[in-house]
């Protein structure tokens, strides 16, 4: 059995739909919100790459490196947030925090 372009659509989907649902019903804890964008933009690396390969063309993939650096950085900036807001407030609830109103 040969894996199609069907098969890989259908896992980034699942992916996205999870990532979604979890951003809906969990909006407390942050790190779970950051963790949920990080697999949303995973599935859509899938996207690229099943794209890519199944077009035969590179673009997707090389693409796919430049979502993946923005999503690491967001990564970090988003956790070193976190920290400095734990540090001050003893919370990551999301909720507790209204101290970025404006």
């Amino acid at each position: 059995m040969s894996l199609t372009l069907g098969h890989y659509l259908t896992l980034a989907a699942l992916l996205f739909a999870i990532s979604v649902i979890g951003i809906f019903l969990n909006r407390k804890n942050l790190i779970v919100l950051l963790m949920a964008i990080e697999m949303m933009l995973l599935s859509v690396n899938i996207n690229f790459v099943a794209f890519s390969h199944y077009l035969g063309d590179m673009h997707g993939q090389i693409f796919v490196f430049f979502i993946l650096t923005v999503a690491a950085s967001e990564a970090a900036i988003g956790l070193a947030i976190l920290v400095l807001l734990f540090r001050n407030k003893n919370s990551i609830d999301a909720q507790d925090i209204n101290t970025l109103k404006g």
